[in-house]
């Protein structure tokens, strides 16, 4: 690592000085071995802030640049993406898992999309959603993409966002089968990155395109 270069998989704070970094943890789906790591590595570098974040991973803010490599050999864990342009994370409820309201199974679904899209490098940062029911517990009509379940199936949405100027989701598709909610959502992700500009994120283009030329580009 050249000098001034920021370590692999931190983010440089306000203060200039320290950093965070963002453990993978898919759909937010935490064992007691992931948590006793994170807790013995909180009391050996004694980590400033541990905080839960909006997209259900633990971050470890305040480590000097020397920490970094080390808190990540110990912790032996996979590096969020948290600043790049790509798809950052996928974020679930329980589901069929556990929910009594639960219609479909949103945290089977949501480390399958975690799985095959998470780090795609697009224009901009891309965050999904997977709710087992309309709850939408999830946050699903405010993410790029999200998928709210039904009991004919997947509803998918796309362009939301809950950033300062906040835009709820259009509908793309209804009554989708798994299978055909994962093969959209790819057509959709590749559409995204062949239509977008740098740093444009979905809700962009969405309000560019119209959900109805998307839908005539997609469907």
């Amino acid at each position: 690592m050249q000098k001034n270069d920021t370590p692999q998989g931190a983010i440089l704070q306000r203060d200039k000085k320290t950093y965070a970094i963002v453990p993978r943890t898919p759909v937010g789906l935490v064992s007691p071995e992931i948590l006793e790591a994170l807790a013995r590595v909180g009391r050996k570098f004694e980590v400033p802030i541990m905080k839960i974040t909006s997209g259900q991973r633990i971050a470890l803010v305040g480590l000097e640049e020397h920490q970094v490599e080390e808190v990540w050999n110990e912790l032996k864990m996979d590096i969020g993406p948290a600043v790049g342009l790509c798809v950052h994370y996928v974020q679930a409820c329980p589901g069929t898992e556990v929910c009594k309201f639960g219609l479909q199974d949103s945290l089977g679904f949501g480390l399958e999309l975690e799985k095959m899209f998470v780090g795609m490098e697009l224009p901009a940062k891309l965050k999904v959603g997977v709710s087992g029911c309309t709850m939408c517990c999830a946050e699903s009509y405010v993410r790029d993409i999200g998928l709210i379940g039904k009991k004919k199936g997947w509803t998918m949405v796309i362009g939301g966002n809950a950033s300062g100027r906040p835009r709820i989701g259009d509908i793309l598709a209804e009554d989708l089968s798994r299978s055909d909610a994962l093969e959209l959502v790819n057509r959709f992700l590749i559409y995204y990155r062949d239509n977008s500009t740098k740093r444009n994120r979905s809700s962009m283009l969405l309000k560019k395109i119209g959900i109805d030329g998307v839908k005539a580009a997609l469907l």
